[in-house]
């Protein structure tokens, strides 16, 4: 079997290879502004802070896509910055306290045929155990899987976890208009429970409603992804996935989408309407006790929202999601410290003890 170690010493170590950035914030100004620096301290201990919703692109990868490659990267602020030197990302993660980013890639290869995404995913696989090993310090990732192979995916998170030490894999919110809950998807998951490997979802919008979402306000991502996560939330717990696999572990991008607001109206569901239920699949627990067992990134935006979140799920379900380079939460660690019903031990945690427990970091 070919390890780690023999991996990199073939690939020839990290020289040469340009990785995926972000955008910085000003470092002075951070500073004069008050904001929280490296090293970050909670009642006067050093906390590593990790970001597990972090994201990058490799140039070779978007290559193997053809004329559909353009396509590939978001039209949003931070865009190029998904390809930087290393320096420069980690001066941008310095900027915002983050000590420790765990990578991942949106899926853009779900409707490719079977060599290119796996040539795909081989690349980007490769490249992100590479970064990671050149820096195990500032990196970790997210590995990419072709989950409209399953047997290939299957194939695929093994090798990333046990030859090029990644921590799980990043996936969408549904694979190409299929839901996760659909059984041809379980082999991967049962191997996820195996490996003890973490999934990271993070949704691609809701293209079923693509003419909705036309109009002011970018709704097929304001609305379209938190929408898409929760639906696939929803599917694995209302489908007995969840009890079919209690040891997956799932992190879920954008504090879940909506469920955590509304989830308790998923318990009344099937007694109000038992003719729109499965009278086949028992669920083991009530809907909402599911959520205890998901973990959710704090991207919600303010203290309020993250206060009700944990309320809902705890805050040891909790862990530090930014969406860098993608300028969405520019202060992720404030954000912790201005949720002033946290208490010390929970604000450490969600900084970072959650996430080194859960993807077997050091810290």
């Amino acid at each position: 079997m070919t390890t780690r170690r023999d991996f990199l010493k073939q690939a020839g170590g990290a020289a040469g290879i340009v990785f995926c950035g972000c955008a910085m914030r000003d470092p002075a100004r951070a500073q004069q502004a008050g904001e929280a620096r490296l090293p970050v301290v909670v009642n006067g201990k050093r906390v590593k802070t990790i970001d597990v919703h972090a994201h990058c692109h490799f140039r070779e990868a978007i290559a193997l896509m053809g004329d559909e490659g353009p396509r590939v990267m978001p039209q949003t602020k931070g865009a190029q910055e998904h390809f930087i030197v290393i320096a420069e990302r980690l001066k941008g993660m310095d900027a915002q306290a983050i000590d420790l980013e765990v990578l991942s890639i949106n899926p853009f290869w779900y409707r490719k045929d079977r060599d290119t995404a796996a040539a795909i995913v081989k690349v980007q696989n490769e490249k992100l155990a590479e970064l990671s090993a050149s820096r195990p310090d500032r990196f970790a990732a997210f590995a990419s899987l072709a989950l409209q192979y399953p047997d290939l995916a299957v194939e695929q998170l093994e090798t990333a976890v046990k030859k090029l030490g990644l921590r799980g894999a990043a996936i969408g919110g549904s694979v190409a208009g299929e839901e996760f809950a659909d059984p041809k998807f379980h082999p991967v998951w049962a191997k996820a429970e195996e490996l003890g490997a973490v999934l990271f979802i993070h949704p691609q919008s809701t293209p079923e409603l693509a003419k909705r979402f036309r109009g002011n306000g970018w709704l097929s991502n304001t609305i379209g992804n938190p929408l898409d996560t929760t639906i696939a939330l929803q599917h694995l717990i209302f489908e007995g996935t969840l009890d079919r696999f209690p040891g997956l572990k799932i992190i879920a991008a954008h504090g879940g989408g909506y469920l955590p607001s509304y989830a308790p109206r998923s318990d009344h569901a099937c007694f109000v309407s038992p003719q729109n239920c499965n009278a086949d699949i028992k669920l083991k627990k009530k809907p909402t006790e599911y959520l205890n067992q998901l973990y959710f990134d704090s991207l919600v935006f303010t203290p309020e929202a993250l206060r009700h979140i944990v309320a809902q799920v705890g805050a040891s379900q909790i862990v530090i999601g930014s969406d860098h380079p993608i300028p969405w939460a520019e202060h992720p660690v404030d954000h912790i410290f201005a949720t002033t019903t946290l208490s010390n031990d929970e604000k450490a945690a969600i900084l970072g003890g959650n996430a080194a427990r859960l993807l077997g970091l050091a810290v």
